[in-house]
């Protein structure tokens, strides 16, 4: 159950983050910085009780990798899931009358940039986080956190650098995302974490 817990708290902080700073309209740095520094505090905040996923496709490729049990990850994925949907909810709570405009992506490119960036916050999770050469490291945080950074500066203008099928979610939610365009976001993340997880083995045999 805590587990659990931190994993809601941990998303909701997260979509919050992202929530607040998109739609009170924070421009240029400040949203990037924002989100990286909200996914660093709370990954070193989590990270010991639950690893501090806070996103399926991260929950994902720790399953595919072999550190998550199989009856785990339908739980974590609910519960990112709710804390995404309540971070939302907290967001709109905060912002009456504010109409958030959903933004239009291209297809193509939107699908590459979340693959790419999910695949490269995948792949740096599962090194900086559960290998066996890095074990007890005091940098997961960081790393975790600006890799997220560089992916919403590379290509947050191309597909909204969500990165994460909650994020997308929330973003839904709050009136930033499309439904109709939902499925680019999270089919690519999921590709993103199944090639992260096979890229993590191949590069890595012996630790399992």
């Amino acid at each position: 159950m805590n587990k659990l817990a931190t994993e809601l708290i941990g998303t909701f902080f997260l979509v919050l983050t992202i929530g607040c700073t998109i739609t009170f309209g924070a421009t240029g740095v400040i949203p990037p910085l924002a989100i990286g520094a909200a996914l660093m505090v709370m990954v070193y905040a989590g990270g010991h009780i639950s690893g501090a996923h806070y996103n399926p496709a991260v929950t994902l490729g720790v399953f595919l990798r072999g550190r998550l049990s199989a009856a785990e990850v339908v739980p974590y994925w609910v519960a990112q899931i709710l804390g995404a949907v309540l971070a939302a909810a907290a967001v709109k709570f905060l912002s009456p009358g504010v109409a958030a405009a959903p933004a239009a992506f291209a297809v193509g490119p939107s699908f590459l940039a979340e693959l790419l960036f999910t695949f490269a916050l995948v792949y740096v999770v599962l090194n900086v986080a559960t290998a066996k050469s890095t074990a007890g490291n005091s940098f997961y945080g960081l790393a975790i956190g600006m890799t997220v950074m560089a992916g919403a500066f590379s290509v947050g203008s191309i597909s909204g650098g969500a990165f994460n099928p909650a994020v997308a979610i929330g973003a839904a939610i709050i009136g930033l995302r499309a439904w109709s365009s939902l499925w680019v976001p999270i089919v690519a993340e999921v590709v993103a974490a199944v090639a992260a997880a096979f890229a993590f083995k191949a590069f890595n045999p012996t630790d399992v």
